[in-house]
């Protein structure tokens, strides 16, 4: 089963810069996108009939956003972490009979740290979200964390302590998600690749000499470890500031792993 998850800053302007390609050659059972920044009616993707397409749009125009597109029907579709839809379109939960998808796109700090404090509150509703989703089945997450976790995660990390995407408060944030039973995928193939960036600021040159950070992420819960076959980044593939993260899992259908 292959799973892929962007962060496309735009659907529309990532379309003009090559999606559809890159969507058709990727051929992912499961494709997610972030910051899709539009709302309702304001595109129409040709994705094939293969594909069964899940949104959840801001109210706010031009901002945030998420969607899935699956050749898998889900059994059920959930908007958001509470019952209500939220206002910032950011969580998209699709439940399929051995796992949990959850699709997100976690609050931005804001450069002046404006918005740390509702981040982290974010954070911990996000964490008993998914404890409580783990409980019942395994749980698949992807998607921008905006967090570089480690030093190895980021260029520049000594220059970029308690910046915005690299403050404790964040980091710890992502260390007590990961000590509640979910695995970092990339990070359980490749414990010490280095330069392997998601995120490049969009300053002229940056991208070339990849100035970049590791913010976006596949996450697993622990005990579908052993159904990895591979968790890989595609930092070649333009038409965004974030590049496509892809996870490769074996076929659950034929094996369910229960909760724990």
């Amino acid at each position: 089963m292959k799973l892929v998850s962007w962060n496309v800053n735009g659907l529309r302007a990532c379309v003009n810069k090559g999606f559809c390609d890159y969507f058709r050659q990727a051929d992912a059972d499961i494709f997610c996108v972030q910051e899709t920044k539009l709302q309702e009616s304001q595109i129409r993707l040709e994705l094939g009939e293969a594909y069964l397409q899940f949104w959840n749009y801001a109210e706010k125009k031009g901002y945030s956003g998420t969607a899935v597109f699956t050749k898998l029907a889900p059994l059920s579709v959930r908007y958001g972490l509470e019952e209500e839809q939220e206002p910032e379109g950011r969580v998209i939960t699709l439940e399929f009979e051995p796992f949990y998808l959850v699709n997100v796109y976690t609050p931005n700090a804001r450069r002046d740290l404006s918005r740390l404090a509702l981040r982290l509150e974010w954070e911990d509703r996000f964490l008993d979200y998914l404890r409580e989703l783990d409980s019942r089945k395994p749980v698949v997450i992807c998607g921008d964390l905006n967090v570089a976790h480690q030093e190895i995660d980021l260029k520049n990390a000594k220059a970029n302590r308690g910046n915005s995407g690299f403050t404790q408060e964040e980091r710890d944030k992502l260390t007590r998600l990961l000590d509640a039973g979910f695995v970092d995928t990339f990070r359980h193939f490749y414990p010490d690749r280095t330069d392997a960036y998601t995120w490049w600021s969009q300053m002229p040159g940056v991208r070339q000499r990849n100035i970049g950070w590791r913010i976006d992420y596949f996450l697993v819960s622990s005990r579908l470890t052993p159904f990895l076959i591979d968790a890989d980044i595609d930092a070649h593939v333009l038409g965004s500031d974030h590049c496509p993260i892809r996870l490769e899992i074996a076929d659950l259908s034929g094996g369910r792993p229960e909760a724990e």
